[in-house]
């Protein structure tokens, strides 16, 4: 079998089952087997570490969750993502699991159609998050090179970053720039004499501009069958999705590693990554933010997202006109967005209209 397969591991206390999903699996990847939690541990630690564990989650002496846990504290095994296989078939065993940060959760008995897509998803996720890890470590390359032009090194390193989620998908990475372009529209017009404004010069814009391109960086992170669903989000899977920003930050995070002082368009992109999703009145995630508790990038972003979202075609909905995205910004106001942002967003919504019109994959009126 061909060296450069990936790699999996199998986890399951009953050999039946160990047989069935290893010839489900034989043909396309390599495999080790493990029939308890301890002898798993032992060959997740082996090199090469494998790209994919999956574990049955009911086991004598150590159950998956223990398992997973322990695959978790440790830095060699941490970031290898876990399917849990498991007869547990209610909502609540599988928030559990997602919770305990599983990659998914496949029930049994174990159906073809159901096995080899999800895992063929998660190889291309971890791949991409591969990818990724390895564009930060030539970032941080980048920034250690002190001689060299400190807003080429900047830019480079975003633009590395941010493919990472055009290539997941090409109208998120179309997203990504008309989002920064929404973004400089409400910075350049808030109201002056306010604070915000006061606190805004051209270069503080035009970081934000630039750290705006990240804010769904830590999509990378969540599984294809759930970012192209066709229909509406279970609750699990609803979980999972809002598990991308706190990806995002982790994944920005890395890239601040080993960086002798603060980037500082990454602290913003840091913020916009966390708290897109908040929203005005408390009730987003994950921090349940409320008002000017939530940072003022972030609030530049759930704007400019929420209003190209609405526009955008996407896998399970049509685009909205441009004059129903309008509405539905405006009666947002003060409940999923910040009051002054919304009078800015109408006072501009002619350069808005002109942003989303660029795009001929976006429904005009």
């Amino acid at each position: 079998m061909p060296s450069n397969l990936p790699l999996l591991l199998i986890v399951d206390d009953n050999p039946e089952n160990l047989t069935v999903i290893g010839e489900l699996l034989q043909p396309h990847y390599r495999l080790r087997a493990a029939n308890g939690g301890a002898r798993a541990l032992r060959l997740a630690q082996l090199a090469p570490r494998p790209d994919l564990i999956l574990l049955d989650v009911m086991m004598p002496d150590m159950d998956g969750h223990e398992v997973l846990d322990k695959l978790r504290a440790d830095p060699a095994t941490r970031d290898i993502p876990v399917v849990f296989l498991t007869a547990l078939n209610s909502a609540a065993d599988e928030e559990e699991g997602l919770r305990r940060g599983a990659a998914d959760y496949i029930t049994k008995p174990i159906r073809p159609a159901i096995l080899l897509p999800r895992v063929a998803s998660l190889i291309e996720r971890k791949r991409a998050i591969d990818v990724l890890h390895r564009r930060i470590s030539e970032l941080e390359h980048s920034l250690s090179r002190c001689l060299l032009d400190t807003a080429h090194v900047q830019d480079s390193s975003l633009q590395a970053l941010s493919r990472t989620v055009e290539a997941r998908n090409a109208n998120t990475g179309r997203h990504q720039y008309r989002t920064q372009a929404y973004v400089r529209v409400m910075a350049e017009n808030l109201p002056p004499g306010t604070a915000e404004a006061a606190s805004l010069d051209a270069r503080a814009i035009d970081l934000m501009v630039r750290s705006a391109a990240l804010h769904d960086i830590g999509k990378v992170g969540i599984p294809d069958h759930i970012l192209d669903k066709p229909g509406p989000l279970t609750p699990a899977e609803r979980m999972l999705m809002e598990t991308h920003v706190l990806v995002g930050v982790e994944i920005i995070e890395r890239a601040e590693q080993d960086v002798e002082q603060p980037i500082d368009y990454l602290q913003l992109a840091k913020q916009m990554a966390r708290s897109h999703h908040e929203r005005w009145d408390g009730t987003g995630y994950p921090d349940r933010l409320s008002g000017l508790q939530i940072p003022l990038p972030a609030r530049l972003v759930s704007v400019a997202d929420a209003f190209d979202a609405m526009l955008s075609r996407r896998t399970y909905k049509d685009g909205e006109t441009l004059e129903v995205a309008r509405r539905q910004i405006i009666e947002g106001s003060g409940t999923q967005f910040d009051p002054v942002l919304v009078q800015v967003f109408e006072q501009c919504f002619d350069r808005f209209s002109q942003i989303a019109g660029q795009e001929a994959r976006l429904v005009v009126v």
